[in-house]
C-alpha cells in the first residue's frame, strides 16, 4: 500500500513510509513558515480491451486542527479557511486527474500564524463519492515549502484496498518547531466526521 523507499521522491523530497517523520526545517537552518499539503489522484482504468476509466471519483482533503487531542477546527471543502486564518483549502476538485505530480486539491498552512494552543494538524482524505481505493490510482499526498515550491516529502498510495478513506499524515509541534509524520492508516467514511474515531489513536 505504501511507498516504503526512503530515497528521493519525484519532486526531490523524501519518500515517506508509514510512521516515518521528518523535521520541518529549511536546508541550511531555519524553520519553515508556510507549507502546502497537496493531494493528487486519478480514477483507475477498467480492465479490458479498451481500458476505460471508472466513473469520476471525488476525493476530499481535510485538515483537522487539534489542541491537547481535542478537535477545535477543521478545513475542508465546505469550510475553506480556519477560524484563525492560518489554514486554507484552495477549493474542491470533484474528479481528480492529476496523479502525475501536480495537486488536485491543496491545503495551505501558515505555520507562523498557527495559534499557540494548536499543537497538531491532521490531514485526511476521503472518497466523498463512496468508491474504494481499489478504484483510485496514482494517489499521493505531498508536503511543499510554499515559499519556494520545493517538495519536502511525498507519501504514495497504490490504489488498492477495500476502504474509502485514509489518515494521511500530521504536522505537529516538536522541540519548539514543527515535524511531519506519515500515518497512512486506512479508514472508512465519506466525510472527515466519519474518520474521527480513526484519527484519535494517532494524536
Amino acid at each position: 500500500m505504501v511507498d516504503t523507499s526512503n530515497g528521493a521522491s519525484p519532486g526531490g523530497g523524501v519518500s515517506l513510509s508509514k510512521g516515518q517523520g521528518i523535521s520541518l526545517e529549511k536546508k541550511g537552518g531555519g524553520t519553515l513558515t508556510a507549507v502546502r499539503m497537496g493531494l493528487g489522484w486519478q480514477a483507475a482504468k477498467r480492465r479490458g480491451m479498451f481500458g476505460r476509466r471508472t466513473r469520476e471519483i471525488d476525493l476530499d482533503a481535510s485538515a483537522v486542527l487539534f489542541s491537547e487531542k481535542q478537535p477545535v477546527d477543521v478545513v475542508f471543502f465546505r469550510h475553506l479557511v480556519s477560524d484563525d486564518g492560518s489554514v486554507q483549502h484552495t477549493g474542491d476538485n470533484l474528479v481528480g486527474g492529476a496523479g502525475q505530480g501536480d495537486d488536485d486539491e491543496s491545503i495551505l498552512v501558515d505555520l507562523s500564524q498557527v495559534p499557540a494552543h494548536i499543537d497538531q494538524i491532521v490531514f485526511t482524505v476521503n472518497s466523498f463519492t463512496g468508491q474504494t481505493f481499489q478504484e483510485v490510482q496514482n494517489a499521493f499526498c505531498r508536503l511543499v515549502d510554499e515559499t519556494n515550491g520545493q517538495e519536502l516529502a511525498r507519501y504514495t498510495l497504490d490504489g488498492g484496498g477495500q476502504y474509502t478513506a485514509q489518515i494521511m499524515a500530521k504536522v505537529h509541534r516538536c522541540d519548539g518547531g514543527w515535524r511531519m509524520t506519515a500515518i497512512g492508516t486506512p479508514a472508512n467514511g465519506r466525510t472527515f466526521q466519519d474518520l474521527m474515531p480513526s484519527v484519535l489513536p494517532h494524536l
